[in-house]
């Protein structure tokens, strides 16, 4: 099943571009290649019911399962040791993410 705005940008939007910057080559067009959504935890770092909850709110957005991301390093200041998850991500590509921006475009961002 093809996405509604990967058909519009395909039908549509890289003729205009071509036509519009006289590009010789379909492939000269840009075009987007993935969608990564990110989240830091801060403070929920330390508590495990927090980064469940973010992990479920983040998989429910995009629609896929996020990776937790881990310090690198320890830093005292931010309370911050080697290992501890910090933030969540997801990346998106192709249909999966056409299907997040057109829900993104039109729905979360006009409001």
């Amino acid at each position: 099943m093809t996405q509604r705005l990967k058909t519009q940008y395909q039908e549509t939007i890289v003729p205009k571009l071509m036509e519009q910057f006289k590009y010789q080559n379909i492939h000269q067009v840009p075009k987007l290649v993935k969608v990564t959504i990110n989240r830091g935890l801060g403070e929920a770092a330390n508590n495990a019911k927090a980064l469940e909850s973010s992990l479920n709110e983040i998989a429910t957005i995009a629609g896929q399962k996020p990776v937790v991301t881990r310090a690198k390093k320890a830093i005292a200041s931010f309370k911050i040791r080697q290992g501890m998850p910090v933030g969540i991500m997801v990346t998106l590509r192709g249909d999966r993410m056409y299907a997040f921006l057109d829900r993104l475009i039109n729905l979360a961002l006009p409001r």
